[in-house]
C-alpha cells in the first residue's frame, strides 16, 4: 500500500484553549465536539492535528509529542512566529505554550528543527523532510560543538537550566579561541535559555555580552537572522523589566 496517512491524536485540558493558540498559527478548525468527548481535528494545508480534552489535565505532566516533516522550516517558523507577534506582540520563549527558533539539530542530523509546545504541553516537532543528513562541519570550534550540545539539551529535550550550565562553561573556557560570529551565536542563544528561566539578569548579561562583540560586514549579514533575535530579545526584556 501507499499513500496512508497518519495522524497524531494529542491531549489537552481544553480543545477551545487549543483552537485559540492554533487558530493564532494558521490553523483552521475541520472538525469540532464537545460531547460525549471533546475532540477536535486543526489542519494548515496538509498538517492535521487531532487533540482529545481531558478534564484535569496537566500540561507540565505531558508526554505528548509528534514530529512533522517539512519542506522548509525557517519559512513555516516565520509565519508561525507573525502569527504569535500579531496575537502576543512577541514571540513566546518561556513557560507553557512557547515556541523555540529554528536550529541546526545535531541529534537529527545536523537539521534544522523547532518546536512548538503548545497549551496541552504537546511537544510539537518541526523538522526538514531532506532524507539525507547534513554532514558535521569539520572545521567546528570547541565553542560552535558545545552550542549543538547545548541546543540538544535545551530545545529537543526542554532542560534549559542544564544547557546553560554547558553554554556557560563552554564560553568561559573558549572565549578567546573562538570566532566573533560564534560568540555572538552563543550569547544570542544564553540570553534566550535565561528568558525561558525567567532569569532577566542573566539574559541581559548575555545580550550585553552578544552586542559587544565586533562583527564585520560580512558576519552581519549571515547573522541577520541572530541579530535580529537579539533585538527582539532586548525589547521582551525592556517590557518585562518595566511590569
Amino acid at each position: 500500500m501507499a499513500n496512508e496517512t497518519m495522524v497524531p491524536m494529542l491531549p489537552c485540558p481544553s480543545i477551545d484553549e487549543i483552537v485559540e493558540f492554533y487558530t493564532m498559527l494558521g490553523f483552521s478548525r475541520a472538525y469540532y465536539q464537545k460531547v460525549p468527548n471533546p475532540y477536535v481535528s486543526l489542519r494548515r494545508e496538509d498538517i492535521r492535528l487531532d487533540f482529545f480534552g481531558i478534564p484535569g489535565f496537566d500540561p507540565e505532566d505531558s508526554y505528548g509529542t509528534c514530529g512533522v516533516l517539512v519542506s522548509d522550516t525557517g519559512a513555516l517558523f516565520d509565519s508561525f512566529a507573525a502569527g504569535m507577534r500579531r496575537v502576543h506582540g512577541k514571540l513566546l520563549v518561556s513557560g507553557i505554550p512557547r515556541m523555540t527558533r529554528p536550529r541546526i539539530r545535531k541529534n537529527d542530523g545536523n537539521r534544522t528543527g523547532f518546536t512548538v509546545i503548545d497549551p496541552g504541553g504537546n511537544w510539537v516537532r518541526f523538522m526538514t523532510d531532506d532524507p539525507s543528513p547534513t554532514p558535521a562541519d569539520p572545521a567546528a570550534t570547541k565553542l560552535t560543538t558545545s552550542l549543538r550540545r547545548a541546543i540538544v539539551m535545551g530545545d529537543s529535550h526542554g532542560k534549559h537550566v542544564r544547557a546553560a550550565e554547558i553554554l556557560d562553561a563552554a564560553l568561559e573556557r573558549d572565549k578567546d579561541t573562538a570566532t566573533p560570529a560564534e560568540l555572538v551565536e552563543s550569547f544570542t542563544y544564553r540570553a534566550e535559555l535565561a528568558l525561558r528561566a525567567e532569569d532577566f539578569e542573566a539574559a541581559e548579561h548575555a545580550l550585553a555580552r552578544a552586542r559587544a562583540v565586533r562583527l564585520e560586514d560580512t558576519d552581519r549579514e549571515r547573522l541577520a537572522r541572530v541579530l535580529a533575535e537579539l533585538d527582539e530579545m532586548e525589547a521582551g526584556l525592556r517590557t518585562a523589566r518595566d511590569r
